[in-house]
């Protein structure tokens, strides 16, 4: 993970692109390329929209994972910390007794 990060950084520095990229806009910048990834799947089943699309869904895949991975870099976010961190949450949130096999949001679980 660090030397794909590092590459992503000094690929983002040969271009002198930093001072476009306040988190702010790496924020705005995610949210926009998940919106790109979504429109492949506009008005199509899933597997429709990956017959049709799939190379472009590897791109703004990585568009998304670029610019994430950019902004925990530059908020000094240990990604690999900051997943387990998550999925220990979860874990809490969703034990395996309540929510095997069940879509429901864990307020929903716990009731």
């Amino acid at each position: 993970m660090d030397e794909l990060i590092k590459t992503i950084i000094q690929f983002r520095d040969e271009r002198s692109w930093k001072q476009f990229h306040d988190p702010k806009d790496l924020a705005l910048s995610i949210s926009l390329e998940s919106s790109e990834l979504l429109e492949l799947f506009q008005w199509k089943n899933s597997q429709q929209a990956i017959d049709q699309n799939y190379s472009d869904m590897r791109d703004e895949i990585a568009d998304i994972l670029i610019y994430t991975l950019t902004l925990a870099h530059d908020l000094n976010v240990d990604v690999k910390d900051a997943i387990l961190q998550k999925i220990n949450k979860n874990a809490e949130k969703y034990p395996i007794a309540n929510s095997k096999g069940s879509s429901q949001k864990y307020t929903a679980l716990n009731e």
